[in-house]
């Protein structure tokens, strides 16, 4: 069989947050995660919708098949609605009529509800109870059901009632009736989408409530009041409704309460949601059920809980009630169909996810440092519900490895811790009360403290001044490399103080500098001293010369008395 479920649920990539939510409620852990995002695995996904009713960031997105519906009315043949009975519990305040009306305005030639589908399946059910006499036998109305047995459990098959759902009786019978007719189911239910696909003959376009409400925005058509007569009340064109039984449907119950003749023999039970139906299928399957007739819904409280139902309307008991308000005692007046007709063979779809065997799931857990069984928390962090499930998804290529929450905290610890307590900084972390919150190493060392439990929780006040780090948090301005003499410890150090604004803590960085000042001051020293020795002897080799110089200007003046009277000697001559 051609799977089709990746086109009809998908994901927007740049709203996907890492939060494996989706994963946590993927009842058959049908969801991939790599490179940072949520991937939908296809081939494995049943379409319940659950990671598009849990995403958070509204990241899953359900093909929109509108256009397609638009297609089909411009193409000129009539196009008919089949109608989910759901309506009366998603649009509360309207009447089929309204909706007829509406929809009606959009191009649609007529408008007819499931349920006479419905009747033709129920029918069909208590004929095969009767007549068959199954030990076991499980509606097939909810196609989610049908893919979960048919991919996860198919050993179940045999117990699957082997009937086409309400939407394909329904739009057989359209268009047995009406010739050249083109189908369009509206309901509640994203899985329809893929069973209309597998079965095209029958239904030619499948639209969610979410999609007809945003087609019908974008008309700017109200469903309101209409003055119209239903459409499923025209007695020439679709079997005559009388109260509607079978309009119980998308009720938890609902196909057992509509059912008209019931074997003595043959218990009923109705069961809904995944985990319910993955809990039945089991025992089932196991033999712990017999004599039974199996009413499964995927939806908590079938149907009228479905996917894309009004998500502003989760009041459970009002939709119970607006179906039981449009339904009754009695049935559609119908013609059953040949049984061939409306007989569907459910076949095994195969996955081909091998699984890993004993030592290949420890290897795995191994890189995650669950070496031992203690070690395995089963948080379900990760969205698996044990770590051994969380290892086999990892083998499968759904899962990585740092998906594992608390390996990473430790990892992440380790890492810190690692860095803040083999760096030769000393960390100190306060908080707004300036009370010490962490100190490492470097920092016990620097200030001669002993123990770290000697501090932590006390006053910063007690080993240093506080007031660098009020002023730090009372003006919101960091102070980085200041350099500051602690003359309790007689050290130097580069102080730099860190507001940490999430969480309202200070982080003091010193870097100790005393060796580099004292060093300095050594040097400030000798340059001193160095100074003094070059000024006196500057001042010395000043006195020298000033005598020298004197001595020569006496020398000078006899030198030039003597060569005068020499010369005025010898003038004389």
């Amino acid at each position: 069989m051609l799977d089709l479920t990746t086109g009809i649920l998908k994901l927007k990539k740049s709203n996907c947050k890492n939060c494996y939510k989706c994963i946590r409620n993927c009842p058959v852990d049908s969801i991939r995660f790599s490179e940072n995002q949520a991937h939908i695995i296809g081939s494995e996904c049943i379409l319940c919708g659950q990671c598009f009713v849990v995403c958070p960031q509204n990241a899953k997105e359900i093909r929109d098949d509108a256009d397609k519906a638009r297609a089909l009315i411009q193409s000129g043949a009539p196009v008919v609605v089949s109608l989910a009975p759901s309506y009366a519990a998603n649009y509360h305040d309207s009447t089929c009529a309204d909706l007829t009306d509406a929809l009606c305005k959009l191009g649609f030639s007529h408008v007819e509800e499931t349920a006479v589908g419905a009747t033709i399946v129920k029918r069909r059910y208590e004929k095969i109870l009767a007549e068959d006499k199954p030990d076991v036998l499980i509606s097939s109305c909810c196609h989610t059901v049908n893919l979960l047995i048919e991919k996860h459990y198919p050993e179940a098959l045999p117990y699957l009632a082997q009937v086409i759902s309400p939407m394909q009786a329904h739009c057989l019978d359209i268009k047995r009736r009406i010739p050249q007719a083109r189908t369009v189911f509206i309901g509640p239910c994203i899985s329809k989408k893929d069973e209309a696909e597998q079965v095209s003959n029958a239904v030619d376009c499948v639209l969610t409530f979410e999609e007809l409400g945003r087609w019908l925005e974008q008309e700017k058509i109200n469903v309101g009041q209409s003055v119209l007569l239903s459409s499923s009340e025209d007695p020439g064109r679709s079997p005559k409704p009388s109260d509607g039984r079978a309009r119980f449907f998308p009720t938890a119950g609902g196909i057992i309460r509509s059912m008209e003749t019931m074997p003595d023999s043959c218990s009923y039970l109705a069961i809904d949601g995944m985990d319910n139906c993955i809990a039945a299928i089991r025992e089932i399957i196991a033999g712990g059920l017999h004599d039974t007739f199996v009413e499964m819904s995927a939806c908590t409280g079938s149907c009228i809980g479905g996917p894309v139902m009004d998500r502003n309307q989760c009041r459970p008991i009002q939709k119970y009630s607006r179906i039981s308000s449009v339904a009754g005692r009695d049935d559609f007046v119908i013609e059953m169909p040949e049984p061939g007709i409306i007989r569907q063979e459910f076949r095994q779809i195969e996955l081909n996810n091998r699984m890993p065997d004993e030592i290949e799931i420890k290897a795995i857990l191994r890189q995650i440092g669950k070496t031992k069984p203690e070690h395995e928390l089963n948080c379900g962090s990760c969205g698996y519900d044990t770590c051994r499930q969380k290892a086999i998804a990892v083998y499968q290529g759904k899962a990585d490895l740092n998906m594992c929450l608390p390996y990473l905290k430790e990892k992440a610890e380790s890492f810190s811790d690692n860095i803040i307590n083999n760096t030769p900084n000393g960390i100190i972390v306060v908080n707004d009360n300036y009370q010490v919150q962490q100190i490492n190493n470097a920092a016990l060392r620097l200030m001669n403290i002993r123990r770290a439990e000697d501090v932590l929780g006390e006053q910063v006040v007690r080993i240093m001044d506080p007031k660098p780090f009020m002023d730090v948090l009372r003006s919101g301005h960091n102070i980085h490399g200041r350099r500051t003499w602690l003359a309790e410890y007689e050290k130097y150090v580069e102080k730099s103080i860190i507001l940490d604004r999430e969480f309202n803590l200070l982080i003091c960085i010193m870097h100790d500098v005393t060796d580099e000042e004292m060093q300095r001051e050594r040097k400030e020293s000798i340059r001193h001293q160095t100074i003094d020795i070059a000024d006196k002897v500057v001042e010395k080799q000043m006195r020298i010369v000033q005598e020298i110089a004197s001595l020569l200007g006496e020398t000078t003046a006899e030198t030039k008395i003597a060569l005068t009277k020499l010369k005025e000697s010898i003038s004389d001559e």
